[in-house]
């Protein structure tokens, strides 16, 4: 699928020229005396550096980008096979005009075949699905670099809102409408979570003969609902914002200490789809790092039914034949602060001693004379509350062994599950006043998680990763 065509060689031929203007203007520049006398002379100087030489990078990019999609090249063969993969022939519309915005430089224009299905006869439809395959094959969407893309994407997750994001690239040189950084971002996630979904992604990390933690847990954002009735007199819709429970996941290597291992990046990702959607991504990252593999395998979390009663069918799907479960420690302190303060007839210092104490034995590998406590001091009493703080012990008596878990060198809190759900959830999609599509919430959970773990890297390969799209 080689372009041979006097437009494009034209084309071509006139980006050179342009690149040979931009040069001199940089020669031009460096022969040019600038006299420095305050601040001001030297960012005006400093600016117009910056200024030439980005627009002299944007129109290297072009020659460069054009020469590939016009050359008998690898790319145009891989091209042709990324047509043929579609389910419904595609046919060559012939070469377009494609506007392509770099990370540094003006806007150009590249050459490209453009293929569609054919238009639907039905008038409702007219629109034409299709493509520019070389473009696709180069990580080239909504009509951004691979670099530009990130750049916007990043802006928009690391700040606390899109409208942030646009002052930032503005202030970069970037004029970009709050709608187009948002729909850049929401399709960077969306092709990420395709790729990785499409078994291609590989994962260059081995979590063999470490001491591995896994562990899970729910935040709390709002989430924005249409209400059935008449618009405003602005022609909006009503809504009204739920209460919905994002699940958030956390996987990382503890050191012989117990603390978290800085050389290895955790991985964390969030779903608003359920506990069996969060289970299905815990398995999922478990089996690509090869946790069969593991010295020690350590589940951690509150004391919440939907994560225990899922967590042996997990390990037993991937033929794990042992693991550690354990109740948060801190969680386990605080029901104990809970059932004290139940205790009518006690004295605040009472309470504080009766939960200091026990708090001591469960640390001593006590539980056992801890259960007894609980159930003499819960006896005859017929509260909801009282009843449910003591079955909170009694079900998870199994998971209070932190002194043998602490000697092993495994942690015996989820606090690094509590980082990840206040910089993840809270810190981002919890704002104020703040409503989220599903959809878009969704989508900014997976980005979220991925740049607070350190992991961007690894989402940009996956977003721009041109053959796992076609196998995906």
């Amino acid at each position: 699928m080689i372009i041979d065509n006097l437009k494009v060689k034209t084309h071509l031929s006139n980006l050179k020229s342009q690149l040979l203007e931009g040069l001199k203007e940089v020669e031009q520049l460096i022969e040019k005396e600038c006299p420095m006398q305050n601040p001001e002379d030297l960012e005006k100087i400093e600016n117009e550096i910056i200024r030439k030489t980005d627009k002299l990078a944007g129109l290297i990019l072009s020659c460069k980008i054009q020469e590939s999609l016009s050359s008998d090249h690898e790319l145009n063969q891989e091209s042709s096979v990324f047509i043929n993969s579609f389910p419904k022939k595609m046919k060559n519309q012939g070469i377009r005009d494609v506007e392509i915005c770099p990370l540094k430089g003006d806007p150009f224009i590249v050459k490209t075949q453009y293929f569609s299905q054919k238009a639907k006869k039905d008038k409702r439809k007219k629109k034409r699905t299709g493509c520019y395959p070389t473009l696709t094959l180069l990580g080239i969407f909504d009509g951004c670099t691979p670099s530009l893309s990130s750049d916007i994407s990043l802006m928009a997750t690391a700040l606390s809102s899109f409208e942030e994001a646009k002052t930032v690239l503005h202030e970069r040189g970037r004029d970009i409408d709050i709608k187009v950084i948002r729909n850049i971002t929401k399709r960077f996630s969306e092709r990420s979570r395709l790729v990785q979904l499409s078994e291609s992604a590989e994962f260059t990390e081995s979590v063999a003969g470490c001491r591995v933690v896994v562990s899970t847990d729910g935040g709390r954002i709002r989430i924005r609902e249409k209400k059935r009735g008449p618009k405003t007199k602005k022609g909006r819709n009503h809504y009204k914002g739920s209460w919905r429970e994002p699940k958030v996941l956390i996987i990382y290597v503890v050191q012989e200490d117990g603390r978290m291992d800085r050389s290895f990046a955790p991985f964390i990702d969030g779903t608003l789809k359920g506990p069996d959607a969060i289970f299905s991504m815990i398995q999922y990252y478990l089996e690509k790092i090869g946790v069969s593999k593991a010295d020690k395998i350590l589940f951690v979390a509150d004391g919440a039914h939907w994560i225990w009663n899922r967590v042996a069918k997990l390990m037993n799907s991937m033929g794990v034949q042992k693991w550690y479960e354990l109740l948060d420690f801190y969680h386990a302190v605080e029901h104990l602060g809970k059932i004290s303060e139940l205790q009518k007839g006690w004295k605040k210092g009472e309470k504080t001693k009766w939960v200091k104490r026990n708090r001591n034995l469960l640390l001593q590998g006590k539980s056992g004379e801890v259960i007894d406590e609980i159930r003499r001091v819960c006896k005859g009493k017929k509260g909801k509350k009282i009843k449910r703080e003591r079955e909170y012990f009694i079900r998870n008596e199994k998971r209070l062994c932190f002194n043998d878990r602490k000697s092993e060198g495994l942690p015996i809190g989820s606090g690094a599950m509590e980082s990840a759900i206040r910089r993840v959830v809270n810190l981002r999609l919890k704002s104020a006043s703040t409503y989220w599509l599903k959809e878009t919430a969704e989508e900014m959970l997976m980005l979220r998680s991925y740049f607070k773990s350190g992991r961007w890297g690894m989402l940009k390969m996956l977003a721009f990763s041109g053959k796992a799209l076609m196998e995906g």
